[in-house]
């Protein structure tokens, strides 16, 4: 295989600015494989380096911080076993805006020929994968997710398929409708916090919801899961919390008795874990991420993504940066 000396990779080089740099193609090193990157997806944990705070330097590093890549092998190192070259995979890595990225073998999944030529950013599906078995959610249980953007919306879909009435909260009128696509029994719109607790109330005979996933990431959604979960039910916090502390209603956790999970993983080998389920469901037809990748960008267009990924326009659920 021939392969260029040089690629392409985008740079962020200040809050709100991006432009393409022209880099070394990296050599993997013993333990590591080489991908030919097809595309990376856009993160809401993207967002404060692309807005800028002030423990973030600038300029970033070449293809950083793309960490929901998918490719192609097309070198090893040392010691490699599997992944083959030639494989297709999905990756673990933090620097996969970029046409080519080097990544730890343990820290790649083989995509089955199944999915070929199918998008996969596996490493946000393996969130919602985390996510669902920490919530262990069973048939009969309903379910509110509050906030229905990629994560909320898959979440829905797992929820529904195992057997769950699932309630849908969410400000977007779009958001909604792709609940209800995804599964979602019952839609109630992000507006009035009393007017969603007594809906809820109604819709579950008084009891509160046996699950509820808090996937906005800002403290009022926080305070109205808490309010949502029925006495010794779960909540679990899947919304990034990343401009500030909160504040919790511990009387009422208390009080209830809930089960409070955090649904960040930060292990790994956790992370590959649900990478490989998601790939599992999406190959079994239990999981179709594909109505959810809504835009797409080509790698110069870094900003455009990241933009996109701000503001949310209307019909706005995932964007892809495609190599």
């Amino acid at each position: 295989m021939v392969r260029a000396a040089a690629m392409r990779s985008a740079l962020i080089a200040a809050p709100g600015t991006a432009h393409l740099a022209v880099a070394r193609v990296p050599e993997p090193g013993p333990g590591e494989i080489r991908v030919r990157l097809e595309g990376c997806g856009v993160c809401g944990s993207n967002l404060p380096f692309w807005e800028g705070r002030p423990w973030f330097s600038y300029p970033g590093e070449p293809g950083a911080p793309g960490h929901e890549g998918w490719g192609v092998v097309d070198a090893v190192g040392a010691d490699v076993v599997e992944p083959s070259i030639g494989d297709r995979v999905a990756t673990l890595s933090t620097h996969a805006f970029a046409e080519y990225d080097v990544v730890a073998a343990q820290a790649s999944v083989v995509i089955p020929p199944a999915l070929a030529g199918l998008p996969f950013p596996a490493e946000p599906l393996a969130c919602a994968m985390n996510a669902f078995r920490r919530a262990d959610v069973r048939p009969g249980h309903t379910v509110a997710v509050i906030g229905i953007g990629f994560l909320g919306a898959l979440l829905v879909s797992l929820c529904a398929s195992a057997g769950a009435r699932v309630i849908a909260v969410s400000r977007r009128p779009f958001a909604l409708e792709m609940a209800r696509v995804m599964g979602a029994e019952v839609t109630i719109p992000l507006e009035e916090h009393e007017t969603i607790v007594r809906r809820i109330g109604e819709l579950t005979g008084g009891e509160g919801a046996d699950r509820v996933f808090e996937a906005v990431g800002q403290q009022w959604p926080l305070d109205l899961a808490g309010e949502l979960t029925r006495v010794r039910g779960r909540l679990l916090i899947a919304g990034y919390h990343q401009d500030g502390r909160r504040s919790v209603d511990m009387q009422l956790w208390n009080w209830r008795g809930l089960d409070v999970v955090n649904a960040h993983e930060r292990d790994p080998a956790v992370y590959v874990r649900g990478m490989r389920d998601a790939i599992a469901a999406v190959a079994q037809g239990r999981l179709d991420p594909g109505p959810l990748y809504t835009h797409r960008f080509p790698l110069d267009a870094l900003a455009d993504a990241m933009n996109a990924m701000r503001k949310r326009p209307d019909g706005f659920m995932k964007a892809l940066v495609l190599t």
